[in-house]
């Protein structure tokens, strides 16, 4: 694990937007066999364009960035 890096796999859209708004994800990671190349192309989107909610999802961020 490397400081400040919070990776997630996504499959579609919806989880990269989830990934950004819960989890303050700033790693985006596509499996190449398990996702299209248009569907890849929205996650991208999503992911960029979505930000972190904050609230009640920056205890989680506090407590993985006390384990590094």
């Amino acid at each position: 694990r490397y400081p400040w890096i919070r990776a997630a796999l996504c499959c579609s859209p919806e989880i990269a937007e989830i990934a950004r708004r819960h989890n303050d994800a700033n790693v985006l990671v596509l499996g190449a066999r398990y996702i299209s190349e248009h569907d890849s192309i929205e996650c991208v989107k999503k992911f960029l364009n979505t930000p972190f909610d904050g609230g009640r999802h920056e205890a989680r961020i506090k407590m993985l960035n006390e384990y590094v």
